[in-house]
């Protein structure tokens, strides 16, 4: 297979999720490691493993289902990735961010993405929810980055602006759910490393330096795409292990599963708020 996705691709497996499915979608949603019970709030919901769908990336980790799930949410029609691949299970670029051409070809208007985040910053505690004003795409800015090769016109432009690449209406209408459910919500800049090795106290101190609240090994190609191609963007991190600045503490994807149980009912809260307000 060619490194470089086509529409062609884009279009096929787009037109066998669109025969499955009885609800158009305009929201997509994607939820990561341990936050996938959300999808189960789905109403009239139709179901297609990633397995059925050509080229869609299929998740190896333990807390990523690997379905689609569309149908109503606040009785906003919805598309929800349940679990999501990463760079570092083995796809590449253009397969990572596949997802989203397709979501972009059904109709999606609005992204709203989810992920798992270690601290840098020290106020950060684990289940926490950051929502990202900014983020730091350090693998892309070695070479990786997901819109490298023949740009597909159709979709965007070659040189896709990203002073905004977070939506700052959407980044209100958050503020305000998280008001109204009385959460707290940080605001921060998240990092994105390839993993899928934690990170040495030397990087996070380096991280912390040039000015990153959170890290974690998604989100930031899938945002790329999603601007490139005009999709409206709010990004949501569940803070699930404390900052190790000083080498004192053990990180471990049992501990990031954890903090999914405590972070499932914040994030449900904010998510389903902004959807009441669209």
């Amino acid at each position: 297979m060619s490194e470089w996705i086509t529409l062609e691709q884009i279009d096929k497996t787009r037109d066998i999720v669109a025969e499955k499915i009885h609800t158009q979608p305009k929201i997509g949603l994607i939820l990561g490691s341990g936050l996938g019970d959300l999808a189960d709030k789905v109403e009239n919901a139709d179901v297609i493993p990633y397995d059925q769908l050509p080229l869609w990336p299929l998740p190896t980790i333990q807390g990523h289902k690997g379905r689609l799930v569309v149908g109503k949410l606040e009785n906003q029609p919805i598309l929800v990735m349940q679990g999501r691949a990463h760079y570092y299970e083995g796809p590449s670029m253009g397969q990572i961010t596949f997802p989203i051409r397709v979501m972009q070809r059904l109709g999606i208007e609005i992204l709203i993405i989810t992920n798992a985040a270690g601290a840098i910053n020290p106020d950060y505690v684990p289940g926490d929810v950051m929502m990202l004003t900014d983020h730091i795409n350090l693998v892309g800015m070695t070479g990786l980055n997901p819109l490298r090769g023949p740009n597909l016109d159709v979709m965007g432009e070659r040189f896709p602006d990203m002073s905004q690449p977070y939506d700052r209406e959407l980044q209100q209408k958050c503020r305000d759910a998280a008001q109204a459910a009385g959460i707290q919500l940080r605001e921060g800049v998240y990092t994105w490393l390839s993993g899928p090795s934690f990170e040495s106290p030397a990087d996070l101190r380096f991280l912390r330096a040039g000015g990153a609240d959170a890290v974690g090994m998604s989100t930031v190609p899938e945002v790329i795409v999603a601007r490139h191609g005009k999709t409206r963007v709010l990004g949501l991190s569940g803070i699930s292990n404390k900052a190790n600045l000083d080498g004192s503490n053990m990180t471990t994807h049992a501990e990031v599963l954890e903090a999914g149980k405590v972070l499932v009912p914040r994030l449900t809260a904010l998510i389903t708020g902004v959807l009441r307000s669209l």
